[in-house]
């Protein structure tokens, strides 16, 4: 991994760049597009936190926080909402950036406690959550597992 990754926001100068980034083919099934994510965001707009991962120039991903504290539900109180990593850029370090920046985020906004939600399925990303230091809690939410990660 470089020390040229970086977060953008989505904008008009970036967001078909955006949409057309694709995850490999048995991934497809497990997680949401991109632009279903930013469908998502748009619509939940006050709390979804999307942003672009770039290494240089080259898109590489998109990860989608979200920070909601008055919710009702814990799970969605502060949390990684979306995560997608370019097919051919998997492996490189550049979700684990994404994880980080959605945690460095949390931290800046005072929350102790990041959560995610996977689907479980073999090309799930539930190895990768586990490796970060996320544990899976028992409770499961719309038929995913529910993980979460301690900033303490």
């Amino acid at each position: 991994m470089t020390s040229s990754l970086r977060l953008e926001s989505v904008g008009p100068h970036n967001v078909d760049a955006a949409c057309d980034l694709v995850v490999r083919p048995e991934q497809e099934g497990v997680v949401a597009s991109v632009a279903r994510s930013l469908a998502d965001a748009y619509a939940h707009g006050d709390t979804a936190w999307p942003r672009l991962v770039f290494d240089g120039d080259r898109l590489v991903g998109f990860v989608m926080g979200g920070f909601d504290p008055a919710n009702p539900v814990d799970a969605f109180r502060c949390g990684i909402w979306r995560l997608n990593i370019a097919a051919d850029q998997q492996g490189r370090g550049y979700g684990r950036f994404a994880v980080e920046a959605v945690c460095a985020e949390a931290r800046r906004r005072g929350e102790r406690r990041v959560t995610v939600l996977w689907v479980p399925h073999a090309h799930g990303p539930e190895d990768f959550y586990l490796r970060l230091g996320f544990r899976a809690t028992g409770e499961k939410i719309h038929g995913q597992i529910l993980g979460a990660l301690s900033l303490e």
